[in-house]
């Protein structure tokens, strides 16, 4: 073995490892090893250019700039407002309710950004039910990584994936919007059988929920039209891909403009808004994957685990599942299926595998998986943030004990599916 192999290796392994520890933020860490790989001559820049998913990117920015303009008109509070009155101020039926939502904006939002909306609404309501938010928060947590498995946008893996293996937003709907669905109804039936008594509020504050009124969540109107126009062009362009070829970056890209010249907003305002340090993190990942594989660290990896499944279809999809779950719980989903595209594609051209149930086993694996621990998924990253900041601390092992066993049961039912749907 060449001595840039190992190099690669190590340099990869100390980048994880400091990623995991959050010691240094992680964006600055993927771009210093990045940067490394360079360095030490393991790869040119030109590669590194080149191994830079620009759809991925582009997909990413279109929408945050979309969904930064639209949350101002007040849409996402009005919904979930509306959750509350629908409830009738009885706490099991809006845990139920914006459960749903959660699962519902997921999938065609994304999970960070349906969080980051719907986490305040969810403090003013259990505040107002005089409820500890806890359950709201965790079963926000789970419902967003799962209902954001349905589609190409509702997760970052399974836009990493979608970009690399060519896959539509029609192919991941068709494909994983139904088991997203039953293991999100599944999920949300047993965290209201976990949290059934701590869902109890008094009458007087039932009413008090129940009289809130959702038209006060919209500020402007205006604004409001020009979002779901918008919205309603992008989701059509994602529907329609099959007969414009229209990529992802280029549909939510134009989008972004779109919305820019309906609202004349200043673009430099939102463009500061931009997620510029999730951005800078992709890249400095795909660079590092990008280093693996010119050194054949990730064909090695693919011929070993080819090895232990004896080249078995049903054998690989499962170690791709659960592997990729177990791993997305100890470290976050992102950077793991950037490393495991890779391997995917090797493992097709090595032994000549379909590789439609592994890319949905890895995107199964990694979504659902990343629910087990606070670190698994960006979503919970950011919700643990910002119940810190509001005084409800949730703890690792406080999570653990609920979110541990409902993702085995997720992943089992993921498991059921793929050999019933792919495998027989």
């Amino acid at each position: 073995m060449e001595p840039t192999f190992y190099i690669s290796i190590l340099l990869f392994i100390a980048t994880y490892a400091l990623i995991i520890s959050e010691k240094i933020h992680r964006t600055v860490v993927a771009l210093a090893g990045a940067i490394l790989m360079i360095s030490l001559g393991i790869i040119t820049q030109e590669q590194a250019i080149e191994g830079v998913d620009f759809n991925t990117l582009g997909l990413l920015i279109g929408m945050m700039i979309v969904v930064g303009i639209a949350k101002d008109c007040g849409m996402f509070q009005y919904v979930a407002i509306w959750a509350s009155k629908m409830g009738k101020g009885k706490p099991i039926f809006i845990y139920i309710l914006l459960g749903l939502i959660v699962a519902i904006f997921s999938a065609f939002l994304d999970n960070v950004t349906t969080v980051l909306l719907m986490v305040p609404v969810t403090f003013v309501v259990a505040n107002n039910l005089k409820i500890d938010p806890k359950p709201f928060l965790i079963g926000t947590i789970l419902l967003s990584n799962t209902g954001g498995t349905a589609t190409l946008i509702g997760d970052p893996p399974n836009i990493l994936i979608g970009s690399a293996a060519n896959i539509s937003f029609n192919e991941f709907l068709i494909n994983l919007a139904p088991i997203s669905l039953l293991v999100s109804l599944v999920t949300l039936g047993l965290l209201v059988l976990i949290y059934r008594k701590k869902l109890v509020a008094t009458p007087e504050d039932q009413r008090t929920v129940s009289n809130f009124n959702p038209r006060e969540a919209i500020s402007d109107v205006p604004l409001l039209k020009k979002s779901l126009f918008v919205l309603s062009i992008i989701l059509l362009g994602f529907f329609t891909h099959s007969v414009t070829h229209l990529e992802g970056a280029t549909i939510a890209l134009g989008g972004a403009a779109l919305m820019l010249l309906l609202t004349m907003h200043d673009p430099e305002h939102h463009l500061k808004n931009v997620e510029w340090t999730t951005i800078f993190f992709f890249i400095g990942l795909f660079i590092l994957v990008v280093g693996l594989e010119h050194v054949g660290v990730i064909k090695l990896l693919a011929i070993k685990l080819l090895e232990l499944t004896q080249g078995n279809m049903t054998a690989t999809t499962m170690v791709i599942l659960w592997g990729s779950g177990i791993f997305s719980a100890l470290i976050d989903n992102i950077p793991f299926v950037a490393t495991m595209i890779p391997l995917v594609k090797e493992l097709g051209t090595l032994a000549g595998l379909p590789l439609g149930p592994l890319w949905w086993a890895l995107a199964l694996g990694a979504d659902i998986g990343g629910n087990a621990t606070l670190v698994g998924a960006s979503a919970n990253v950011v919700v643990s943030g910002i119940a810190t900041r509001e005084g409800h601390k949730i703890s690792f092992t406080e999570y653990l004990k609920i979110a541990i066993p409902i993702t085995f049961v997720g992943l089992i039912f993921c498991s059921l599916y793929l050999f019933v749907r792919y495998l027989i």
